[in-house]
């Protein structure tokens, strides 16, 4: 007879690990706003926004080995996709009913594209599922090849350079590298009387993107992640087609960035076509390699590390605080390869004994072998 032994382990990790992001979410909510001033405040709801976009970034690199230097596209799109409902909030006694910035370059008439941007229900679809198709399409076209490695960072980085070039050219539609700026309203209410509710909602969507990623690397669907970064070719002999499931990663990790840049977009009060240069992009998979890749933790961790400490070293130290962050990264890349969250396996590789052997005496070849030494 077979027995069924429930997982409890794994259920009970759930239940540990679900506890602890609640406990952390509800410090940030309820206490941090009470500890912090202002600005830090609003730097710390800024970097939570960038740690949406960083656990994508970890989840096509740290988990499916796909690594994306071009993710900046995506998160900028969110901020453009916002930012056009925003500069639409024109009270309707004006005599211009046209953004500003339209008004410098002779725009007489709303763009075809910004019209459905008037409504908020749209937009936040739009931010959803703009970004998601775009991401869809480009890893269907890039996946199908077989195009993967080096040649699949290259070919993010040419993406990134097309967008930035389109949006930084683009004076007449976008205000050009001024990007979209001076947002006033926001559902008939002042934007800047809600900038606290902007960063708990910004936790909020944080804690459901964490919860999705960690849903997505659990199981069968993780393993298949996994098994396409440590050896795709071994997983296709297996039966299995990695492209289908290579590109819903890259469009849910898009969906994560423009998640990220639409929060940002909204406490920073500005979206830029700079957000779309590779420089950027590159910092994110950076936020993502301090904190420890392929850990999700170590993404939240990563941004708000390398980000405060950015935001301090520049604040201290505003001529030389460059060098400071080149040596961490320096330090991470040579002495943590794993990251932050590495620190412990570290601890506990230092804290086991030294053996050559260490489990000899229980070989049972050894042990046959002084049972019977004429053998």
């Amino acid at each position: 007879m077979i027995t069924v032994v429930p997982k409890k382990p794994r259920n009970n990790r759930l239940v540990v690990e679900a506890g602890i992001v609640g406990t952390i979410a509800l410090i940030l909510i309820l206490i941090l706003p009470w500890v912090l001033t202002d600005f830090r405040l609003s730097l710390l709801g800024r970097f939570l926004a960038l740690s949406i976009a960083a656990l994508g970034i970890d989840l096509i690199w740290g988990y499916t080995g796909l690594l994306s230097m071009g993710h900046g596209v995506f998160f900028a799109l969110g901020g453009y996709l916002l930012a056009m409902y925003l500069k639409l909030q024109i009270p309707t006694d004006a005599a211009n009913q046209l953004p500003e910035f339209m008004n410098l370059y002779g725009v007489t008439e709303l763009p075809w594209f910004w019209q459905p941007f008037h409504d908020f229900g749209f937009t936040m679809l739009a931010i959803l599922f703009i970004p998601t198709v775009i991401g869809g399409l480009l890893g269907y076209l890039v996946f199908r090849n077989r195009i993967r490695g080096v040649y699949f960072s290259i070919l993010t980085q040419a993406a990134t350079v097309v967008f930035f070039n389109f949006f930084n050219g683009q004076q007449k539609l976008f205000n050009g590298t001024n990007g979209l700026t001076d947002f006033k309203t926001i559902l008939g209410a002042d934007v800047g009387q809600y900038q606290f509710t902007f960063y708990i909602l910004t936790i909020v969507a944080l804690v459901l993107a964490y919860a999705l990623c960690r849903w997505l690397t659990s199981g069968s669907f993780g393993n298949l992640l996994v098994a396409i970064r440590d050896d795709e070719n071994r997983l296709r002999f297996s039966g299995y087609n990695p492209t289908g499931f290579k590109v819903i990663v890259f469009a849910i990790s898009a969906a994560l960035a423009a998640i990220g840049g639409a929060f940002y977009t909204i406490q920073t009060g500005r979206v830029s076509p700079q957000l779309m240069d590779i420089g950027f992009s590159i910092e994110m998979v950076i936020w993502v390699a301090a904190g420890g890749r392929g850990t999700l933790v170590g993404a939240i961790l990563g941004t708000l590390l390398v980000n405060f400490a950015k935001s301090l070293l520049s604040e201290q130290f505003p001529e030389v605080w460059l060098f400071f962050q080149g040596a961490l990264f320096l330090l991470v890349v040579t002495v943590l390869p794993e990251g932050v969250v590495g620190l412990r396996k570290l601890f506990q590789r230092r804290q086991q004994p030294i053996s050559t052997y260490p489990n000899i005496d229980l070989d049972p070849e050894v042990q046959s072998e002084r049972e019977h030494p004429n053998n």
